[in-house]
C-alpha cells in the first residue's frame, strides 16, 4: 500500500485517466473527488462488497434454476432421436 499525504486541493493521479482530488478536510473526515472514465467503476468499499455478494447469489441462483429446469424437460426416448435432414434434390 502506498501512503502519501495531501492538503486540500492537491491531486493524486492514478495512471493516465484517472485522477483524485482532495476536496475537504474536516476533522477525522476527508472528501474526495474522483475524475475517471465511465468504464471504470468507483464505488465505496461496503457498496462494492454488496455488489459482489448480489453478483455471486445472482450467479448461484441461474446455475441452480438451470439444473432445476433441465429436471423437467422431457427426454426424448432413445427410438425417437432426431432425424437427420433430407438431403436437397438438384433442381
Amino acid at each position: 500500500m502506498l501512503t502519501l499525504t495531501r492538503s486540500v486541493g492537491e491531486t493524486i493521479r492514478i495512471g493516465d485517466d484517472i485522477e483524485v482530488h482532495v476536496v475537504e478536510v474536516r476533522g477525522g473526515t476527508v472528501r474526495l473527488g474522483f475524475k475517471a472514465p465511465r468504464e471504470v467503476a468507483i464505488h465505496r468499499e461496503e457498496v462494492y462488497r454488496q455488489i459482489a455478494e448480489a453478483n455471486r447469489l445472482a450467479a448461484q441462483v441461474t446455475a441452480d434454476s438451470i439444473g432445476a429446469l433441465a429436471a423437467f424437460a422431457p427426454a426424448a426416448p432413445p427410438d425417437e432421436q432426431a432425424e437427420p435432414a433430407p438431403a436437397e434434390r438438384p433442381a
